[in-house]
């Protein structure tokens, strides 16, 4: 049976021209202004190539830039066995495919070299050398490696009884704070206007046809805007009348301060990951999320992205990298830069949210899951959609509109939403 999405090679004629070279900007001589919500990694990407493009872009953003999921996240840029399924890795390639180019235009800090994947249970690693087959089939330079060659690979590194992991080659990391700042930068040059700490509460139509954002910072009319805020369900229902599911969770991410080069590639070890940023600081997040406690709910109920003090924060970083010690034993455990918590948005069926909302035509949603991985690519294509004013395939599978049912349907055009 034919594949019911693009296969990378299809992938290649339909993407548009920007993920194989640079993007073409349209002649606009009275550009529509284009509101973006949400200033981590992919708020940031799509007001960079609203800009590119020639589009006038605002970006709002309540907090500081990249201060709540993008912060908080290990940063692991993949096109992994996870992805599934065929049209999601497809969209994920591309997406480790755009930061090659992200790179070399705005001169990113990327850590390349591939990632090492393993687990202890002889069933499970039996399932991912399938999954790894599968990989190769679909385009990944992704195989399963010896004990004797892991050992070459990573000579810092325990593989306690793992006789063989998989060696993904594709796979980086990258500073997404960093990251996000060099796109808002980028943006900024190309005259993007962008505002922190600026809360936007509400939207009203206005007679010339806009929508106004009404925010704590003043108001402000756009042609239409972009949700790209995260884990942040009740910006969705305020903003764009659909109540999103999602089921994000928290994770605690630790980063220590410069350690001497332990680690080349991405550790994907059991009950942890673990890698090294160029700079030398060591990123660690936990496989399994945030312990499940009471005491720990009732800390997250908030919604915190820090502990409430220093040494429950510390508690934590030595829980992780105790475990992470045993992977990694010359890593040092005292020398704990920062300890976060992380809120993945991660809609219910675990694939990105893209497209305009079924009952706001002003509101376009990019709610992402693997945001830092997808950035580049749902950036460019975000982008393409909304200045052309067309549906792109690539996107097809991701609309909003799946999750709309009859029911919710009725309950949510009876708000009478000012923008209807």
């Amino acid at each position: 049976m034919a594949d019911a999405f693009p296969s990378r090679r299809k992938f290649l004629k339909l993407a548009p021209a920007g993920l194989l070279g640079a993007c073409a900007t349209p002649s606009l001589g009275n550009p529509r202004h284009i509101g973006v919500v949400g200033g981590g990694i992919v708020g940031a990407s799509i007001t960079y190539h609203l800009a590119k493009l020639g589009l006038k872009v605002t970006l709002l953003e309540r907090n500081g830039l990249a201060e709540q999921a993008s912060h908080g996240t290990f940063a692991w840029i993949n096109a992994s066995w996870a992805k599934q399924p065929r049209h999601y890795h497809t969209l994920s390639q591309a997406g480790v495919s755009g930061w090659h180019r992200l790179e070399e235009e705005l001169n990113l800090r990327i850590k390349w070299g591939g990632s090492l994947e393993w687990f202890t249970s002889a069933d499970r690693q039996a399932r991912l050398a399938e999954q790894i087959d599968e990989q190769a089939l679909w385009g990944e330079p992704a195989r399963m490696v010896s004990r004797a060659e892991l050992q070459q690979l990573e000579p810092n590194v325990n593989f306690g009884k793992a006789n063989t992991a998989a060696l993904s080659a594709n796979d980086a990391a990258v500073d997404p704070v960093e990251a996000t700042q060099a796109l808002v930068n980028a943006a900024m040059q190309l005259g993007a206007r962008v505002q922190t700490q600026c809360q936007v509460n509400s939207i009203a139509s206005t007679p010339a046809g806009q929508v106004e954002l009404q925010t704590d910072c003043g108001n402000v009319q756009v042609d239409k805007f972009v949700l790209a805020t995260g884990a942040d369900q009740h910006a969705t229902q305020t903003l764009a009348s659909i109540d999103l599911p999602q089921r994000s969770t928290p994770g605690v991410i630790v980063v220590t301060q410069p350690q001497p080069q332990l680690l080349g590639r991405i550790i994907v070890a059991p009950g942890v990951h673990i890698h090294q940023r160029l700079d030398g600081r060591v990123v660690l997040g936990e496989q399994e999320g945030a312990p499940n406690n009471q005491a720990h709910g009732q800390r997250l109920q908030q919604r915190p992205t820090r502990f409430p003090d220093k040494s429950l924060a510390n508690q934590h970083a030595r829980r992780i990298l105790t475990t992470a010690r045993e992977f990694v034993p010359k890593l040092k455990i005292n020398q704990v830069q920062e300890v976060l918590i992380g809120w993945r948005p991660l809609p219910s069926d675990g694939h990105p949210v893209l497209g305009t909302s079924p009952y706001n035509p002003k509101a376009y949603l990019a709610i992402m899951h693997s945001g830092v991985t997808l950035a580049p690519v749902v950036g460019e294509l975000v982008a393409k959609e909304i200045a052309e004013e067309q549906d792109l395939e690539m996107l097809v599978p991701y609309r909003p509109k799946r999750f709309v049912t009859q029911d919710s349907s009725s309950a949510l055009l009876i708000q009478n939403h000012p923008t209807s």
